[in-house]
């Protein structure tokens, strides 16, 4: 029976722990997910540390081990207000959206075989884009908006899929990216379109603000909102890791070693968007994250999706977390997050591009 119909992960040729690997001298993945966790962690305690009211590392230990029942809390009402109705909702929706986006892209390009491919891709960012706009146009309340950005997304998604699968006799990966770029192009005119409508002195700002990216208005409930989403598609990303790397030898040597392609695919396509759209709902559209990170992730732990998988999700966390750490910090004026993500994106990914050693496959 072959492997990837049992559970077990398929035979690799060559993987980081295996003698081979040893002597080339990569580290361990076991490490490498180690380091990049140690970096979420400073992450975190940099981003609560920093701002108008400084919070030291020991007064957040402090407050957590008290609201762990493991001690008194020996921090000031202030601080605890700081930690945990200011920095602690925005900290943490900027770990999920940070952590959504890059699952999403590692998603992408392994189902598509595609390191160009993000997820915007397949019109989900560019559907979440004009549900807000809608709904910033229509002067809807915030939750409304978001509910709209979260509709847009997959909206635009299975406009795509339904456009895919109108059209036969081609490559349908082709199609379906060819179809995503399509309908992304025409769902961003709509918005543009919006814009010009738009009163120039209350909606246009409004929508300009939210277009560019940000979670300064972030709370509880938009944390609250964000983790079922997140949560129940990163569940069937996590169980289908073997079958993903399966799929990367192709549709025909897959459905050979007895993956069903069209079911893997269609369940991984509805996982990644419906964390999208869930991110971009709460932050905006933050550009990059879902392109870059899992090429950083590739760079550290190879191609293979049961290794890209946790090191892109904890890498994501930590990066998009640092850099809305920058925007708040700065400037007297927080900067908007998809500048910088594209800003910070820009250069590294050339540097990827020239000097990147790991092949795709």
């Amino acid at each position: 029976m072959p492997s990837s119909t049992t559970g077990s992960p398929p035979r690799s040729r060559s993987t980081p722990s295996s003698p081979a690997a040893a002597r080339r001298g990569e580290v361990p993945f076991a490490l490498t997910l180690g380091g990049v966790a140690a970096l979420l962690v400073a992450a975190v305690c940099v981003a609560f540390s920093i701002g108008a009211y400084p919070v030291t590392p020991g007064e957040l230990a402090g407050l957590l081990a008290a609201k762990l029942g493991l001690g008194s809390a020996a921090v000031a009402p202030a601080v605890e207000t700081v930690i945990w109705d200011i920095r602690g909702p925005r900290v943490l929706t900027a770990m999920l959206v940070g952590a959504g986006l890059a699952a999403s892209g590692a998603a992408y390009q392994g189902l598509f075989r595609n390191p160009l491919v993000s997820p915007d891709i397949l019109g989900v960012s560019s559907g979440a884009a004009l549900g807000a706009v809608l709904g910033i146009f229509a002067s809807l309340p915030v939750l409304a908006i978001q509910g709209m950005a979260f509709a847009g997304g997959l909206l635009a998604v299975g406009v795509v899929l339904a456009v895919a699968s109108a059209i036969r006799g081609r490559d349908p990966v082709l199609v379906l990216v060819l179809g995503g770029v399509v309908i992304g192009a025409l769902l961003g005119s709509g918005v543009a379109l919006l814009k010009y409508l738009a009163d120039p002195y209350n909606q246009l700002p409004a929508i300009t603000f939210w277009l560019l990216g940000s979670l300064s208005a972030v709370n509880r409930g938009d944390l609250a909102a964000l983790v079922p989403p997140v949560a129940v598609a990163l569940l069937p990303l996590v169980l289908l890791r073997w079958r993903l790397d399966v799929m990367t030898l192709g549709d025909e040597e897959a459905t050979a070693l007895g993956v069903p392609v069209r079911v893997v695919r269609v369940v991984v396509i509805a996982a990644a968007t419906l964390m999208t759209a869930a991110a971009v709902s709460v932050s905006g559209i933050v550009g990059w994250v879902g392109l870059l990170v899992p090429h950083l992730a590739r760079l550290m732990v190879g191609p293979a999706f049961v290794r890209l998988l946790p090191t892109a999700v904890l890498l994501g966390a930590a990066y998009l977390l640092a850099v809305d750490t920058l925007a708040r910090s700065l400037g007297p004026v927080e900067l908007p997050l998809g500048v910088l993500t594209a800003v910070i994106g820009t250069p590294v990914f050339l540097w990827l591009l020239a000097f990147g050693k790991r092949g795709w496959s």
